[in-house]
């Protein structure tokens, strides 16, 4: 058997990438498992830590199909009202939904976010980035475990120090 570090040299991945890759996948699992409200709700505090204010959670019945709104202010003296969507997958989010999230969003906001554990099909890239629709802010799951660390949600960071 190898040790983790024969392995990944052997096929050219570094140590350190494989550790961020097993937090990560440990996190995504572990938000698979939640209920959506509750995850809805992690988006909630999630954004809140990030700097947004007036984030609710719009509950889900009767939501028009967006999950929440929030507002994003920049410099102290510009706005911007957000909706946002979030979704629990373990595969990719495909451009449907990014088109029925516009759908919900029209009128309503000047930008959306939509966050996911999972990725993002090349065709949502492409939907949430077109020519003349509102624009549509794309967070996958690797960027949401990421995003998580940094404010301190969920996940502990230690450090290590040797001598090799």
């Amino acid at each position: 058997m190898f040790s983790k570090k024969q392995v990944t040299d052997k096929i050219g991945i570094k140590t350190e990438d494989v550790e961020s890759r097993v937090w990560q996948d440990e996190m995504l699992e572990g938000l698979l498992k939640i209920k959506p409200d509750a995850f809805e709700r992690l988006c909630q505090r999630i954004l809140r830590e990030a700097g947004f204010i007036q984030v609710e959670v719009t509950g889900s019945s009767g939501d028009g199909g967006i999950d929440g709104r929030g507002i994003i202010k920049i410099g102290g003296m510009l706005s911007f009202h957000v909706i946002f969507q979030c979704k629990r997958y373990k595969g990719s989010v495909p451009a449907q939904q990014i088109r029925d999230f516009r759908g919900a969003m029209v009128g309503r906001a000047d930008k959306g976010l939509f966050i996911t554990t999972g990725t993002f099909t090349r065709d949502a890239r492409h939907e949430a980035s077109r020519d003349g629709a509102t624009p549509i802010d794309l967070i996958e799951g690797t960027e949401l475990a990421e995003k998580m660390k940094e404010l301190g949600m969920g996940i502990k960071v230690k450090t290590e120090e040797a001598v090799s």
